[in-house]
């Protein structure tokens, strides 16, 4: 192809993510393309619709995958029109393409959402002019394994279909880049005139918390909560949609960070963002005016276990000749397996790191270069709005652990929940799920909700139940009947009244030497009943929970159903249930 000139020089770079790491992989590609002057323009999936792209010429898309397979939510609208049938076979025919996408091994679907857009992509006429990458989180270097690598391909397909100018050389790729943005030094009246980002958008409501209680035993070792806010908004939401959080880090590990960084005696000094590199994102909803304190208590992450760029900015920062030598070392192919071990196996935070590279110094403008965002989180909401207006429940895990060092850990967001008390304000945002509900009142209705996936499920049968529906199973799954059996009291009446069948399978509860029982064993021992409902009713199932192996092991048990009491043969009850999931009738809602 011939050369672009500077003005036409530019590609988009689409990312789709749920916990932010397609949003890193994709400042990074932006980075490394600039060094071939390409002017990169970043943008979530769900600010883009199809006639937007129809409009691009070099289109990047970084795409995460959940363990089961499906795009992230951000995702689904646009996904949706990709996979209208009405769409003639040449809609991108003047469109290139490609995609990297990020995955686990550990799942059934590796990288599913990423191959299904390819596919989709150019059967749509775009041509893809480069390979497809794949980044695994199993990889010793995370999805860093895979990225770079492709990264560097990527840039040569660039550079042999839109060759430099002549005179214009590659930049080099150690060579440190400009930071994203320029803090500049205001006044305290620009700060205390601001308003709060967050209060103004639309998309989020002020609630105010009702109760914060642990709904776990006191001495079970997890620690679960229900969790209330009242809103004066008239919100409105249905079964599976999300609540989002923005947490804060905690006061004292806030003030021990910027004690260790030496910035505590600037920490409440007001300054300007502005941004000086386009190609790159900011966290959302950042206030053009704000100090160093609130940045790193809502904003930025230093709890964080750091990406592989970080120590190449570390590398840069450091005045220590030993120091810089141990993170060339980091950085190397050879140092590989001695990173993933000081790092990524131990899972050793930001705040540790800096705590021993101590001739570090981060210059302030580059904060947002080093710093990973501090990510909103999502929760499925566990109340129907029909019966609880102008509320929101939530059921969530405290997370708590300890490393492979035997250091205690907690949860960003999860802590910062744990600690509110009745009366506490903070704004919560709405967002669409992928469950939903047959337009029928009588068609049964599976639920499986084991541990915390019960939140959704709660939503499902109260909104259900209270449409006049007695159609419902829920299949529920905890260690201890005793310990750990959420919201038992509300199960056992609707099904005392005739509403729900309740089914239940505590895995640690059975003598010693036993076989654990789990829900798909549950739906195992169920299946002539299990057929009549999906096979002769035509009824829905809906899973929720961890997308570890419990989802396929559930679409296993459903499928053992459809073999045993359908009479087909193995292959057709799998392929029946994957029928289900394209009709719409075995939808899942499962995380990380």
């Amino acid at each position: 192809m011939s050369t672009l000139d500077d003005e036409n020089r530019s590609l988009l770079i689409i990312y789709a993510t749920e916990t932010g790491n397609a949003q890193d992989a994709a400042d990074y590609i932006a980075r490394q393309c600039r060094r071939i002057a390409f002017q990169c323009r970043i943008a979530n999936v769900d600010t883009f619709s199809l006639p937007d792209l129809l409009s691009e010429t070099i289109v990047i898309f970084v795409v995460s995958t959940t363990g089961s397979g499906v795009e992230p939510r951000s995702m689904t609208p646009l996904w949706s029109n990709l996979l209208r049938s009405d769409l003639p076979a040449d809609t991108f025919e003047d469109l290139y393409f490609s995609v990297f996408g990020l995955g686990d091994t550990g799942y059934e679907k590796f990288c599913w959402a990423a191959k299904k857009l390819s596919r989709r992509m150019e059967s749509l006429g775009a041509c893809q002019f480069h390979g497809r990458g794949e980044g695994d989180e199993q990889h010793p270097l995370g999805i860093d394994g895979a990225l770079q690598p492709w990264t560097d391909e990527l840039v040569k397909v660039l550079l042999e279909m839109f060759p430099l100018a002549p005179g214009v050389d590659v930049a080099p790729a150690n060579a440190i880049t400009p930071p994203r943005v320029l803090l500049k030094t205001t006044t305290q009246t620009s700060l205390d005139t601001l308003q709060d980002p967050l209060k103004t958008d639309l998309h989020y409501h002020k609630g105010v918390l009702k109760a914060n209680n642990r709904i776990t035993a006191a001495d079970w070792y997890q620690d679960v909560r229900h969790l209330e806010f009242e809103f004066e908004d008239n919100i409105q939401y249905e079964p599976g949609d999300v609540a989002i959080i923005h947490p804060s880090a905690s006061t004292a590990e806030t003030n021990s960070f910027l004690l260790t960084m030496s910035w505590e005696d600037q920490a409440d000094e007001p300054f300007e963002i502005e941004r000086s590199m386009l190609d790159q994102s900011l966290p959302d909803h950042l206030p053009q005016v704000t100090t160093l304190r609130t940045l790193f208590m809502r904003f930025l992450d230093f709890n964080a276990v750091p990406r592989r760029s970080f120590f190449w900015y570390l590398r840069h920062f450091t005045s220590d000749e030993l120091e810089r030598e141990k993170l060339d070392e980091f950085l190397s192919p050879q140092g590989a397996d001695e990173l993933y071990e000081y790092c990524y196996r131990v899972r050793r935070t930001i705040l540790e790191i800096l705590s021993e590279f101590r001739h570090v110094k981060i210059p302030r403008d580059y904060i947002f270069d080093v710093f990973p965002p501090l990510r909103p989180r999502e929760f499925s909401i566990a109340s129907s709005v029909k019966r609880h207006p102008h509320r929101i429940h939530l059921c969530v895990a405290m997370v708590r652990y300890r490393t492979k060092l035997k250091i205690p850990r907690k949860g960003v967001c999860t802590s910062y929940l744990s600690g509110l008390r009745p009366g506490d304000v903070l704004q919560v945002g709405i967002k669409q799920g992928l469950l939903r509900l047959p337009e029928k009142i009588d068609t049964p209705v599976i639920c499986v909700g084991p541990g915390t996936g019960i939140a959704p499920m709660r939503s499902v049968i109260e909104q259900r139940i209270d449409s006049g529906s007695r159609s419902n199973i829920l299949y529920f799954g905890c260690r201890s009947a005793s310990k750990d059996q959420h919201y038992a009291s509300e199960w056992r009446t609707y099904s005392k009244n005739g509403n729900l069948q309740y089914r239940t399978a505590f895995s640690r509860d059975g003598r010693e030497g036993e076989k654990r029982t789990y829900v798909q064993d549950l739906i195992r021992q169920d299946a002539e009943h299990i057929w009549k409902l999906v096979g002769e009713q035509n009824g829905w199932v809906l899973i929720s929970g961890s997308s570890n192996k419990m989802p396929l092991a559930v679409k296993e048990a459903i499928a053992f159903a459809v073999e045993t009491q359908g009479n087909y043969s193995a292959e057709a009850a799998k392929q029946y249930v994957q029928s289900m999931v394209k009709e719409g009738r075995l939808i899942e809602e499962c995380w990380n």
